[in-house]
């Protein structure tokens, strides 16, 4: 009710109890606040109210019922037809379909842990979670990653150094708009993850492609008028392989030379089945010429939208200084509930667990696909949460890795092809199968799908 106009409150009223049934058809037959509520609620005379509800009555709007109140009339003949209300459809969710990469089995974690993680931290929250947050993130989670990476990858680094980031693509908005710059040029892998080459235009920057070989990255190819490399040392994304050694030690003589930085993304080391993992390549380069990046997507799950950064001290200022003019972006609400989780031992259990189950999956899946050997170069990996497969000669000259994705999806399977993630000529050839968020009777099911795909196509 707006005082101000010349148009008495009675109109008023009665013109928005007129449109309100007009428009909704759904409230027919509903009933209306007493005249009594309405008018303490409106702050109007209940007499107004009640002069309304008589004229909307008399002019068959309203009806009222001995004792029990005053409705919408269920038969308004001389309203026109309200027009449909145009509802989208609900989103549906799908199911992932079976060799699906980057998939973490989410129903691995403890959720009774987790939940009692999130209660406890947000019950009765600590003075510091109500206040401004601090834009590299809880300072408590920085230190639980701090001590993680010091067991797990042999990184030792401050907790000052630890930057809290909603993901990868975060990460590289911090590193090129807040400590490199732009307008540089960027050597990465070819192949690698796809979003990497939309993410540098993004920022402004230039893609330098380098093939990879048996060994992993090419160092020796590196141009020196690159500005900064991204590299997956620990598990080349998507083959798999590991960096030796020696190709680690050159690449960072390579950043000292030259000066450039080395962008380490650690996206899955945890899971590592056989052998021992080598350190990390920012742990031998003692966060000098690199740049770590880790995530929790693949260690507790996607939706968590949790990752991080650590940066070298010599950049600390600088990436202060970009975070308070960009404010933090990751959701606070988990973090501390991830600061426990981690501390208590609770997270290194879970991913043991992780590993001891993907381990065996992989083994499976291995099994189930011995039928394809012929076709098929399937071979055991160390550590990861997919598996990387060759096509051997006998396949048809015709039939490309992308052909046998797109027969595979006709029949229920999302596998990936590697060509996809080349920009190079010569694409090299080869399929991603995950195998991480699926049951063993799952994949051995996919597996005889996928038997019958490629004998088809020979």
């Amino acid at each position: 009710m707006d005082t101000s106009l010349k148009t008495s409150l009675q109109t008023q009223l009665r013109g928005a109890l007129h449109d309100i049934i007009s428009a909704s058809p759904d409230l027919v037959g509903a009933r209306l606040p007493s005249s009594r509520t309405l008018a303490s609620e409106l702050s109007i005379s209940r007499t107004t109210v009640q002069a309304v509800y008589d004229q909307m009555i008399s002019e068959g709007y309203l009806v009222t019922r001995q004792g029990s109140g005053t409705y919408v009339a269920s038969d308004i003949t001389h309203l026109s037809q309200p027009q449909p209300i145009f509802r989208p459809a609900a989103p549906r969710t799908e199911p992932w379909l079976p060799f699906q990469a980057g998939l973490p089995d989410q129903s691995l974690l403890p959720g009774r842990q987790w939940a009692r993680h999130l209660e406890r931290a947000w019950r009765a929250p600590a003075p510091e979670l109500l206040g401004r947050p601090d834009p590299q993130g809880w300072y408590p989670l920085r230190e639980a990653i701090s001590d993680h990476l010091a067991a797990w990858r042999h990184l030792k680094c401050d907790p000052g150094q630890v930057v809290i980031t909603s993901g990868a693509r975060e990460a590289f908005e911090v590193i090129f708009h807040g400590l490199l710059g732009t307008e540089k040029t960027v050597a990465i892998e070819d192949p690698c993850w796809p979003k990497l080459h939309t993410i540098l235009t993004d920022t402004g920057n230039r893609a330098l492609p380098v093939r990879i070989d048996k060994e992993g990255f090419a160092v020796d190819r590196l141009p020196n008028e690159a500005h900064a490399a991204i590299v997956t040392p620990s598990r080349h994304y998507p083959t798999g392989v590991s960096l030796p050694l020696p190709r680690r030690i050159a690449l960072l003589d390579w950043a000292r030379q030259t000066g450039a930085t080395v962008i380490e993304d650690d996206y899955d080391s945890e899971f590592r089945y056989r052998g021992q993992p080598l350190p990390s390549l920012s742990g031998l380069d003692g966060l000098n010429n690199t740049i770590y990046l880790g995530s929790f997507s693949k260690l507790v799950s996607p939706a968590l939208r949790i990752g991080y950064m650590v940066v070298p001290k010599r950049l600390l200022q600088k990436t202060l200084g970009y975070l308070e003019r960009t404010g933090p972006r990751a959701s606070l609400i988990p973090q501390p509930a991830l600061g426990t989780f981690m501390n208590s031992g609770e997270f290194a259990m879970h991913l043991r667990r992780m590993r001891r189950v993907y381990a065996r999956r992989q083994t499976h899946l291995l099994g189930a696909l011995t039928p394809l050997s012929d076709l098929l170069d399937v071979k055991a990996d160390s550590s990861g949460m997919h598996l990387c497969i060759g096509l051997r000669e006998r396949l048809p000259d015709q039939v490309s890795d992308l052909d046998v994705c797109k027969l595979a999806h006709k029949h229920g399977l999302q596998l990936g092809a590697v060509s996809k993630h080349c920009v190079l000529p010569n694409k090299m050839q080869g399929l991603v199968l995950g195998y991480a968020a699926f049951e063993e009777k799952t994949l051995s099911d996919a597996a005889n799908r996928l038997v019958s795909v490629l004998r088809s196509a020979c």
